[in-house]
């Protein structure tokens, strides 16, 4: 029988957390944060290992407390005008293993209330590591086409084309006109797929999300290619 990582309780504790974002709060929920929160993510990440290494073996699942798939809760609100001091989401990023952060080649979870989502691709990479993508995609459109336009992609995955997250034009070393003319113009190589509460506290979850991302391997595979980096 398929077990079942989350539960409401965990979407009940980050609303409850978006509510009472304060350090007094969390240090008295603390120990819920813990039963609810983190040891159902890392016993995730730990079952879902044989998952990720059937996709590739070059993606890590890391169930280690610190420094490991799941991100910390606590914000980092040096440069920000949001002083509030923890997320109110969960956040579990499988990285490529030679990648140091979240900006490198990655599959990713997002638990959030009204916002759970599953990614892949590289969040506002580097600009050299954004350049080599973009030769990538316009040196070899069609292999570009099938990675992203296959049926079995699509029918899970979309690419984010928010005009807040483009650059205003083409980079002058590509074409105006090129066929991925938009494609180009990305901040950040991120395919998502919406996830609603129900679907990540079902028992058969794990095995969901697993074919979701084995759908977007052809997506990652040109990721990486492009990068230099093995799949």
């Amino acid at each position: 029988m398929a077990k079942r990582h989350f539960t409401p309780a965990l979407y009940s504790f980050l609303r409850e957390l978006a509510e009472h974002n304060e350090k007094a709060w969390w240090e008295q929920n603390k120990d819920r944060y813990i039963e609810t929160v983190r040891e159902p993510a890392l016993e995730f990440i730990s079952d879902f290992t044989p998952r990720l290494a059937a996709i590739s073996e070059h993606f890590v699942a890391d169930s280690r407390t610190s420094g490991g798939s799941l991100m910390r809760p606590y914000r980092d609100t040096r440069f920000s005008a949001d002083k509030t001091p923890y997320k109110t989401n969960v956040g579990i990023q499988f990285r490529h293993e030679t990648g140091k952060d979240v900006h490198a080649p990655g599959f990713y979870l997002h638990l959030e209330p009204a916002g759970s989502f599953a990614g892949v691709g590289m969040w506002r990479p580097d600009a050299a590591t954004a350049g080599l993508a973009r030769q990538r995609i316009a040196g070899h459109p069609e292999e570009w086409s099938d990675a992203t336009g296959s049926r079995t992609f699509t029918e899970m995955w979309a690419l984010e084309h928010d005009e807040d997250e483009m650059l205003k034009r083409v980079p002058k070393d590509f074409e105006a006109d090129h066929p991925h003319a938009d494609d180009l113009r990305l901040k950040s190589l991120v395919a998502s797929s919406r996830l609603s509460q129900k679907d990540v506290t079902s028992s058969g979850f794990e095995a969901r999300l697993g074919e979701m991302f084995s759908g977007a391997a052809d997506y990652a595979r040109f990721l990486c290619t492009a990068t230099g980096t093995p799949f």
